[in-house]
């Protein structure tokens, strides 16, 4: 078989190898991928420091697993750390999930932070008071919501703010800062796989795909857009440093993978790429998109827009009930969503079906879906490997050599 034979079996097979058409084969390559990206890890840390990492953590396991399952005084002890454990893991899984796979990551931050900072607020706004929670780990889990949403306000006591002002932003922005940088640094961890993918392929001399990709054949608006955002930021790759990547990583940016691919194709060093990345996600992205839903919940902001919405009237020509009556319409708007919702849930219990079951079923189908897409990318890398070799193999071949040769006599 020809080397042009071969590439045509290799596009055919590439494009019929996905869960839908080909399961098995595709569990099998992703499994086969799997153990390799274990075993190049495990050789990493024994290389690393295998004479004391590799037993100093087998200690650490027997021990935190004696510590679980022995009885006596250090139980309250153990079960507060694993809750703790269970709340970084939870957060930071979490932002991984939102920024790994170049764009079609798990949009995490719509389905659990942002609406977990919303309640928050408007649970506090509601009660007058900030300190809500039960512990700094007392907040959305994955099969659990937490247990200030379902309380009533007369459980923690006689309000702290007036509830017509509002709390401050500076008072509820450290109630909810802990699993927002948690989940921040999730996302840092997430764009690495690209950066570490872009530099293995600069060190073996060749260049990533993405990097190379023509617009869509849509010929969209915004797939053109995007495919000039792109070009412009290749062509201007040399100034990438710590101060750009910490800008890019700063702000709400679909096109940050490709940044850190052209980090690790033009050589910009791990810290400096990691370092930016993590203060930009971490710090100043999910700080701003806190104090963002934070001042849409709080009645601070409500207030202003009301005022503002009175002023700008009072310029036209209206009736004089016209704004009185408008004010009165938003104010029992604004008491209808803020007021506790118990009957309801009560009622939902009893019918056995909540918006908390059909959620929860919508975000399984999600994560469903996004394990489905790692499963096909993980399975088609591994393959292109195999054909790769595959072709290697053949060109070293003495029978296609001499035809080669044969060729150019």
């Amino acid at each position: 078989m020809s080397i042009s034979e071969l590439h045509l079996k290799h596009e055919k097979e590439m494009e019929r190898l996905n869960f839908a058409t080909q399961p098995f084969t595709t569990v099998k390559l992703f499994v086969l991928a799997t153990g390799q990206y274990l075993s190049q890890l495990g050789s990493y840390l024994w290389s690393f420091g295998g004479g004391w990492l590799i037993p100093l953590s087998v200690i650490v396991v027997i021990c935190s697993i004696l510590l679980a399952h022995i009885d006596g005084p250090h139980e309250k002890h153990v079960e507060e750390v694993l809750h703790y454990v269970k709340f970084v893991l939870w957060w930071v899984a979490l932002g991984v999930a939102s920024s790994i796979g170049l764009g079609s990551g798990l949009h995490t931050f719509v389905l659990y932070l942002g609406p977990h900072i919303a309640l928050f607020t408007l649970k506090a706004t509601q009660c007058g008071r900030v300190d809500i929670k039960s512990s700094p780990y007392d907040t959305i889990n994955f099969n659990r919501g937490p247990s200030w949403l379902g309380k009533d306000c007369t459980d923690f006591g006689p309000p702290l703010f007036p509830t017509s002002q509002g709390i401050p932003l500076s008072k509820i922005l450290p109630q909810v800062h802990f699993e927002a940088i948690l989940w921040g640094i999730g996302t840092a961890l997430g764009e690495l796989p690209p950066y570490f993918i872009s530099r293995a392929a600069r060190i073996s001399g060749s260049t990533m795909e993405e990097l190379n990709a023509s617009p869509d054949s849509d010929g969209s608006f915004v797939s053109s857009k995007l495919y000039h955002i792109k070009r412009w930021l290749l062509s201007n790759a040399q100034y990438l440093n710590f101060f750009t990547i910490l800008l890019l990583s700063s702000i709400p940016n679909p096109l940050f993978d490709l940044a850190g691919i052209t980090s690790g194709q033009f050589g910009v060093s791990f810290w400096e790429f990691f370092l930016a990345t993590l203060i930009g996600k971490a710090i100043v992205k999910t700080h701003l998109q806190m104090m963002f839903i934070i001042s849409i919940c709080n009645n601070q902001l409500l207030n202003w827009m009301e005022n503002e919405l009175v002023w700008m009237l009072g310029f036209l020509p209206i009736p004089n009930d016209f704004i009185p009556n408008l004010v009165n319409k938003l104010h029992s708007v604004k008491d209808k969503f803020s007021a506790p919702k118990n009957s309801s849930i009560s009622q939902g219990k009893n019918w056995g079906f909540s918006m908390t079951s059909v959620w929860n079923t919508i975000v399984w189908i999600m994560i469903l879906s996004f394990f489905i897409q790692i499963v096909n990318s993980t399975a088609r890398g591994y393959l292109k490997k195999l054909h790769e070799n595959e072709i290697a193999s053949l060109k070293n071949t003495p029978e296609d050599v001499n035809s080669e040769n044969g060729h150019t006599t």
